[in-house]
């Protein structure tokens, strides 16, 4: 358990997907925590698991499916060095100069952390933030996720600290 912090609750899995609004369009969700900020209760995440929709398979095109898991609204999509980014997940396929449908790859961000790690993040605010969006596919893509973790009482001035250092970094 992180210092400051005390566990109000077992561990609770969240479910979200977002769909793009068209192929290859930046599209964000967010999903809602309910949180209480009165009793300054935070959500500690300790694994994050996403599945991103297949690319289109197109010959002697490269495709791919983008996604990121926030703790702020974005306007593009960010990539995993950003401070608010929690989970990144690409799907791509290399067919650029073959005659075929091309080879395909996909990277992603730790999806479930080694045991030694208690936590990979604190949210303080109400939501966090799912987004999507693909590239040179001909229909609109989606991305899953589960979001493991547990709600926690943080003291006052951890709780100020953690959310202001959250809204800074969006």
């Amino acid at each position: 358990m992180p210092k400051g912090l005390t566990q109000t609750s077992s561990l609770i899995v969240i479910g979200a997907r977002v769909g793009e609004s068209g192929a290859n369009t930046f599209t964000q969700g967010s999903v809602d925590l309910q949180l209480n900020p009165l009793d300054n209760e935070v959500f500690v995440v300790q694994a994050i698991d996403m599945e991103t929709a297949s690319p289109d398979a197109i010959a002697a095109t490269n495709t791919s499916v983008n996604a990121a898991l926030t703790t702020t609204s974005q306007t593009a999509l960010p990539g995993l060095q950003n401070t608010n980014v929690m989970a990144v997940k690409s799907t791509i396929i290399r067919a650029a100069g073959f005659v075929d449908g091309g080879v395909g790859f996909e990277t992603s961000s730790m999806e479930s952390p080694p045991t030694g790690l208690e936590y990979i993040g604190i949210i303080a605010t109400n939501d966090f933030f799912l987004q999507v969006q693909g590239s040179e596919n001909l229909t609109a893509k989606s991305v899953s996720c589960k979001v493991y973790g547990f709600r926690a009482r943080a003291s006052s001035s951890i709780y100020a600290a953690l959310v202001q250092s959250e809204l800074l970094s969006s």
